[in-house]
């Protein structure tokens, strides 16, 4: 707008008849329709024209040279813009030859002018760019939490589904071969009724993204020996636990080995074949040892990372421990983690 009101209404003070300039207008409004960078070409262009055309008397030459070196800059695509302050400035510099040979004395007008215009433009982009890349930043957080729910989600399901699952399938194997069938169903029916409560819990989450994943209770440690070793004791398998008193961990960090230890003796019940295993918590230093082992058929020699794989290395991640899979010596399978304590 201020380029166009100061080309059409200039009155003379220019080297050349006004309507010259004037035409700057019909061709500027032709280049939106091309690329970006022809339109800054064509937008610098006019800018060299106009300030080389303009005199020390028209000021709203000046202000239009100005105007479409903003235009070209911030039009132009190229990481350093060039083309509409190289065009401006090549246009004050004639301006001020024109003036020089026709004596009228030094002639800098087109000149400030046009290195105003670009540095307005300069800093528009600077700005324009900051305020993009903070929005994009902010959608990438937002994009990023929302990924990070849907993996704990994901690790949610496997571990707590699954678990109860797998122990209702145990329970229904051995109360085909139980005295007392009645009470295999009954806790097949507990299982099932417990699972259900915390995939209800889950699916809230999936409603409402906001809302924090948890399952109906927070686990104990004594819950490994209680409830996770339970499924391969139906098994008939010798499950040993032994868990430090004082592991140093905090909640998370109990919710942690917890999964962990769900997961492996899910493993074992499921694939290993085993007669005995062991669950052993206990605190080095300033880090707390996982070992969950069993004397079963071992690992395959390039065991493939399923979800369940994934999701104890992702927990041991977050927490900043580490974790290992490993084949016992005499046979069987030892999954291994080291979790940082809870600092005092």
């Amino acid at each position: 707008m201020i380029v166009a009101v100061a080309v059409t209404t200039v009155e003379g003070g220019t080297a050349v008849p006004a309507g010259w300039a004037k035409l700057v207008l019909p061709i500027g409004l032709g280049a939106v329709a091309l690329r970006p960078r022809y339109r800054a070409l064509v937008f610098g262009v006019c800018a060299g024209f106009v300030a080389v055309v303009s005199t020390g008397e028209s000021v709203q030459l000046g202000l239009a040279a100005a105007g479409l070196v903003f235009i070209s800059t911030c039009e132009d695509p190229a990481r350093r813009p060039w083309l509409g302050w190289a065009a401006g400035l090549t246009g004050a510099a004639g301006a001020l030859a024109v003036a020089l040979l026709g004596q009228r004395g030094m002639y800098e007008q087109p000149i400030v002018f046009v290195t105003a215009g670009y540095l307005l433009a300069i800093l528009f982009r600077s700005w324009s760019r900051g305020h993009a890349l903070t929005r994009e930043a902010g959608e990438l957080r937002g994009q990023t939490a929302w990924l990070e729910q849907r993996t704990n989600l994901a690790r949610e399901l496997h571990d707590v589904v699954g678990h109860h699952v797998t122990a209702m399938v145990v329970q229904a194997e051995a109360g085909q071969l139980s005295d007392d069938p009645g009470a295999a169903l009954r806790t097949i029916a507990n299982s099932g009724r417990t699972a259900l409560s915390e995939l209800d819990t889950l699916v809230v989450h999936l409603r409402d993204p906001d809302a924090a994943i948890a399952v109906s209770a927070p686990p104990r440690l004594s819950d490994i020996d209680e409830l996770l070793a339970q499924p391969l004791r139906q098994q008939g398998v010798t499950v040993q636990v032994r868990l430090d008193p004082e592991p140093g961990l905090d909640e998370i960090g109990v919710l942690t080995v917890y999964r962990i230890a769900q997961e492996a003796l899910t493993n074992i019940a499921r694939h290993a074949k085993a007669t005995g295993a062991g669950v052993e918590l206990v605190r080095i230093g300033d880090r707390a040892r996982l070992r969950v082992s069993d004397d079963g058929i071992g690992p395959p020699p390039a065991p493939t990372r399923g979800s369940g794989l994934l999701g104890i290395e992702e927990r041991v991640r977050a927490r900043g421990g580490s974790w290992e899979l490993s084949r016992r010596p005499d046979g069987g399978t030892i999954v291994q983690a080291y979790l940082p304590v809870a600092k005092p």
